[in-house]
């Protein structure tokens, strides 16, 4: 555990994407229901504030579309936040401007609805991948888009890949390979908390303290199954939970942040590169050779989002 901050200053927004399901997919109405019921329920007990970044694209299958809206909506019942993270989950990298302008409107239709049957704002935006314009040109247009349509860009500071595992764990589950679930979860588990060792260290020699942090996770079996693990890890490390709101008042996310690129990565990441101190591609935590090994086999046979 680093040593750097104390209980009382380390503090975290925990953020879900893909919501209503990473492979929904491949899943039917009953399967996205389950999923989503379990992970409301596991972060309701947790009494912690959440937003979920929704697809759209997700809601519309047929025959399905009012049992998947109300997957959706079960975020919003239990009081936590909804955001935009686009329609279909398109990169601003490889669609041009216009047509990610399109697919965000899109990706709104649903969602502000919902939130607004609750009483609350469609306020926050997620870039999927991260991708944020393959030029600052296209940058720069994007933001100013996302500011005229009420959005605030929400960030990521810590990243654990929780996607990659998940994918890796959801194989073992349909196998009822129970051995193997657990294996995943304390594979994910060692590499979560050498990951937010990583980017508190990392944070600390940019700003000589450690900013709020943001949390990306996914909505996934692995979280809906084992987010406590993780909300337990993060409690062990000092951290106190806030809202994205209260994240964000911190004066780091005022910082310059110019970075453009094909590889999308944490805010953390954009600060060290605006300040000439970026790091090699090895110096983040690895992830276990056998979870990949595992992950680079199920893709191979089947597509994975």
């Amino acid at each position: 555990m680093s040593l750097t901050c104390t209980a009382q200053q380390r503090r975290v927004a925990v953020t879900f994407d893909d919501l209503p399901g990473t492979n929904a997919a491949t899943m039917n109405a009953d399967e996205v229901l389950a999923l989503n019921t379990k992970l409301v329920s596991t972060l309701k007990a947790e009494n912690i504030p959440i937003i979920g970044f929704v697809n759209e694209v997700q809601l519309y299958f047929p025959g399905q579309v009012d049992e998947r809206i109300h997957a959706l909506d079960l975020w919003s019942e239990a009081g936590f936040d909804l955001g935009n993270h686009t329609y279909s989950h398109v990169s601003l990298n490889h669609v041009s401007l216009e047509d990610w302008e399109i697919n965000v409107l899109r990706g709104e239709t649903v969602t502000r609805m919902l939130v607004e049957q609750h009483h609350r704002k469609l306020m926050y935006f997620r870039y999927p991948y991260l991708d944020m314009g393959e030029d600052l040109a296209t940058r720069r247009k994007a933001e100013t888009f996302l500011a005229e349509h009420g959005y605030r860009i929400a960030p990521v500071t810590l990243d654990a890949w929780d996607w990659y595992f998940a994918q890796v764990y959801a194989d073992a589950r349909s196998r009822k390979d129970t051995a193997e679930e657990q294996r995943v979860v304390q594979s994910w588990l060692a590499h979560s908390a050498a990951m937010f060792d990583y980017y508190e260290k990392k944070a600390h020699t940019l700003f000589g303290h450690e900013p709020a942090e943001v949390l990306l996770a996914h909505d996934t079996w692995l979280e809906a199954e084992h987010f406590s693990d993780l909300a337990a890890l993060l409690r062990k490390r000092g951290y106190q939970f806030v809202s994205l709101d209260q994240a964000l008042e911190d004066q780091a996310y005022a910082s310059p942040d110019s970075y453009v690129s094909d590889v999308g990565l944490t805010s953390i990441d954009h600060w060290a590169i605006e300040r000439g101190m970026p790091d090699p591609p090895d110096a983040k935590p690895q992830i276990d050779k056998w979870v990949q090994d595992r992950y680079n086999a199920i893709a191979a046979v089947k597509k994975l989002p």
